[in-house]
């Protein structure tokens, strides 16, 4: 089976949702425009033809796969706001999702607002994958303290754990600096969120939770690589090829792609392409990335 770990899909019930909201983030309409507004980042037009599921579906056969997981992208801030507000859009994006083709499973978001462990068995019960957390609920050590009840329930429930850059901020109301590139968040925010989280999990959070089976967007960042300056710098030995982390390939090509399967294993590297936010680069390694992408959700039956 090939397996696509990272995509999202913007379904026709969480736009609704959002469209009925008066704060970030919300969607607005106009002109046969859909926009996404949200806080710390650029308004987004959503192009709702190609996001039509049955487009999408096939999309996932062209690219060669069978099975694409589907994540809240968590840049909106939903997980972030408060709990019954972040809960409304959690839901609708979860019934959205279960509306899609055969080919799509749910990573399922944690509302950050009084974490709950049992929002690890409700999503369970939802058929979820696995659950998803924005990479700030790890990064430090009082973030990983807050989210350690969910992941101790996560571990206990052989649920991973798919780590996403995203918001912390909620309704926070600053606004976007328009002298900025569009692609400025991706290479400095995202990438310096990724690897406060993974440099927090390894140095911190492998030790609390030693049978976690962790996701990380992005290469995390390129943070493995970083070991060398973590070990100069006096940071605690780690261990880079950790058989219950894996790293997906959004974002990166051939080089950096190489260099983390030098450094963490081949095998710990999963194909996520980030579809439709990206189009994914051409590694070479596409065919074995998605089988490792199978590795790690076929285990879902036997955890479930």
């Amino acid at each position: 089976m090939q397996v696509d770990v990272h995509q999202h899909i913007w379904t026709q019930q969480l736009l609704d949702a959002l469209a009925a909201r008066d704060a970030v983030p919300f969607v607005r309409r106009a002109n046969g425009l859909t926009v996404v507004h949200c806080a710390g980042e650029s308004p987004y037009v959503v192009d709702t033809a190609t996001e039509a599921p049955v487009r999408r579906a096939r999309l996932v056969h062209d690219d060669g796969l069978d099975i694409a997981a589907i994540a809240l992208s968590s840049p909106i801030g939903v997980e972030a706001l408060p709990r019954d507000e972040a809960s409304e859009l959690i839901a609708a994006y979860l019934v959205g999702v279960s509306t899609l083709p055969e080919e799509f499973l749910a990573w399922g978001p944690v509302a950050l607002d009084g974490l709950d462990p049992d929002d690890v068995d409700r999503l369970l019960g939802r058929g979820c994958v696995g659950i998803s957390l924005p990479a700030p609920a790890l990064a430090g050590r009082d973030a990983l303290s807050a989210s350690s009840g969910v992941l101790a329930r996560a571990a206990a429930r052989r649920m991973p754990v798919f780590i996403h850059p995203g918001s912390v901020g909620g309704n926070r109301t600053e606004g976007v600096n328009l002298n900025e590139p569009l692609w400025w968040c991706a290479l400095t925010d995202y990438v310096a969120q990724m690897q406060a989280a993974w440099l927090t999990f390894a140095a911190l959070g492998r030790a609390e939770h030693p049978e976690l089976v962790v996701l990380f967007a992005m290469l995390a960042g390129g943070a493995p690589l970083l070991s060398e300056r973590l070990g100069a710098r006096g940071g605690p030995p780690i261990d880079l090829r950790d058989p219950l982390v894996f790293y997906d390939t959004s974002s990166y090509g051939p080089v950096a792609v190489e260099a983390m399967a030098r450094r963490v294993g081949a095998g710990q590297l999963v194909y996520g392409s980030d579809r439709p936010v990206v189009e994914p680069m051409a590694t070479g390694r596409e065919a074995m990335l998605a089988e490792n992408g199978a590795r790690l959700i076929e285990r879902r039956g036997a955890w479930a």
